[in-house]
């Protein structure tokens, strides 16, 4: 998955992704969706190994989900939804390689990445704080004891908020700051779409 590693990271290409994301009719476009998943992937790629356990998997499943796009020619998630929903729940529920159990993976771990950089704009300098509570209150829950430990030990060497805003790639802190003000609302309603589309067809708890 090349293109996910290509070039450096931009919060404003992630900001102007997620802002295509939502329609009139509050329907989540794939294509920004999944561009936008690439900006954040090169976010976390670019503070090398410490989020390599996230990245990795999340570059796995960007490239599944654009399989899906490309093979059935699905517009928006809730286009995806609706036809592999109509083979059943059950059939669903039993396949590992559906696009909404890919789209729920990503839907976790954008809610993680929607908390941290909230704590980021917030002003917090110990970031192994941000980054841990926003791991417990989101993807922790969804992984093995031996992967939590893992994280949180990892967590403690991130580097400064300093750092982090210069990776922003915007100008200054406090021009990447005021970005992060805009970019968060639309990840935000990304996620709460999603959150309220599987919840409505029982797929939050997909195997």
């Amino acid at each position: 998955m090349a293109a996910a590693a290509a070039g450096p990271f931009s919060l404003r290409e992630v900001l102007d992704a997620f802002r295509r994301c939502v329609t009139e009719q509050r329907e989540v476009l794939l294509e920004p969706y999944l561009s936008g998943w690439r900006g954040l992937i090169r976010f976390l790629q670019s503070l090398g190994a410490v989020f390599s356990f996230i990245s990795k998997d999340a570059v796995a499943k960007v490239a599944l989900l654009e399989g899906h796009q490309q093979q059935h020619g699905f517009v928006s998630l809730q286009s995806l939804v609706q036809h592999e929903l109509a083979a059943g729940l059950a059939a669903l529920r039993a396949r590992s390689d559906s696009g909404c159990r890919t789209v729920l993976r990503l839907h976790r771990a954008l809610r993680w990445l929607q908390l941290f950089l909230e704590g980021l704009r917030s002003g917090e300098p110990r970031t192994s704080v941000l980054c841990t509570d926003a791991y417990n209150a989101s993807l922790a829950q969804h992984h093995p004891w031996v992967v939590r430990k893992a994280a949180t030990v990892a967590f403690c060497t991130l580097p400064s908020r300093d750092a982090f805003l210069e990776i922003m790639n915007v100008g200054s802190q406090e021009e990447a700051v005021a970005m992060l003000g805009e970019a968060i609302p639309y990840i935000g309603d990304v996620y709460s779409i999603t959150q309220e589309l599987f919840t409505q067809h029982k797929l939050l708890d997909l195997p």
